[in-house]
């Protein structure tokens, strides 16, 4: 990873991820606006069933924690969620690897979702449980976030307007701002807690996920207690033959493992070179 250098953000790479969550976005507003004007039913359906509205998802609506993103409010939002997405998130994916990058966009927008869902509970500035949520903002935020911490130090020039400054600093304004618009329901309170979910689930991911990421780390702990289990298995099934075969007067051994050791081999450990077990299950 290169710290320090400047990234003119006029044109940066569209890598795999980002791309297509670009593409999936811009479509869906497309398709938003042709429903809205020739089909306004069902465009009303496609908010209803795909929107964010806390008291839905607590009444079983829950892909409304990932598709929420997927719909946006105006040309402005969509196109600004878009392009910083794009600035932003394509040097992510690159030193990340697709893979985690988009993991870490779906942990923070789902995040940001579980945020404003248990806000709306609260009801806190007015919220309320049937208050509508759209935009990727969540994610987006996630990786605003991302960026400022790991790569704080580069230098940022911001095309078209003729100003650079560093990376953490460009973040720490944002922050800032969607703090302050928070608090002023006036300025889209609910959809700014929905910013304040992405940025802090953000920062915990950053912080505190392992670098391979949690569907690794995941996986790793499955294979960890399919191998306890099929260990305990053998262990067990060589106790039960033991018993068996005393109970005909004859004397079988098995080592700590559940490993055969052969008659001539007893003082061997793990049953010696003559057992045909082998000696532990490796995870794929």
């Amino acid at each position: 990873m290169h710290r320090g250098r400047t990234i003119s953000l006029s044109f940066p790479p569209f890598t795999p991820w980002v791309k297509r969550i670009v593409i999936v976005c811009t479509g869906i507003y497309f398709l938003q606006v042709v429903l809205g004007t020739v089909a306004p039913r069902s465009g009303v359906f496609l908010l209803t069933y795909f929107t964010l509205i806390p008291s839905s998802v607590l009444h079983g609506y829950v892909w409304q924690l990932i598709t929420y993103s997927l719909l946006h409010g105006g040309l402005w939002h969509v196109l600004t969620n878009m392009l910083t997405l794009w600035m932003f998130g394509s040097q992510e994916e690159q030193d990340w690897g697709s893979r985690r990058f988009i993991e870490f966009y779906l942990f923070c927008v789902v995040g940001a979702a579980l945020v404003t869902v248990g806000v709306a509970y609260a009801g806190l500035s007015g919220l309320n449980p049937r208050t509508v949520t759209i935009g990727a903002s969540g994610g987006i935020y996630g990786v605003l976030i991302a960026f400022g911490i790991l790569y704080g130090e580069q230098t940022v020039f911001l095309f078209p307007i003729p100003i650079s400054l560093k990376a953490k600093y460009l973040v720490a304004i944002l922050i800032f701002l969607v703090i302050v618009a928070t608090f002023q329901p006036s300025q889209g309170g609910v959809a700014n807690f929905a910013h304040l979910g992405g940025l802090f689930f953000g920062f915990l991911y950053i912080k505190l996920v392992p670098k391979r990421g949690l569907t690794f780390v995941a996986s790793e702990k499955f294979f960890g207690v399919r191998n306890n289990y099929y260990r305990w298995k053998r262990r067990r099934a060589a106790r039960k033959f033991e018993v068996y075969m005393r109970q005909h007067d004859r004397q079988v051994k098995f080592d700590e493992r559940g490993n055969y050791i052969p008659p001539e081999d007893n003082e061997k450990k793990n049953g010696g070179s003559k057992s045909g077990w082998v000696n532990d299950f490796v995870g794929c």
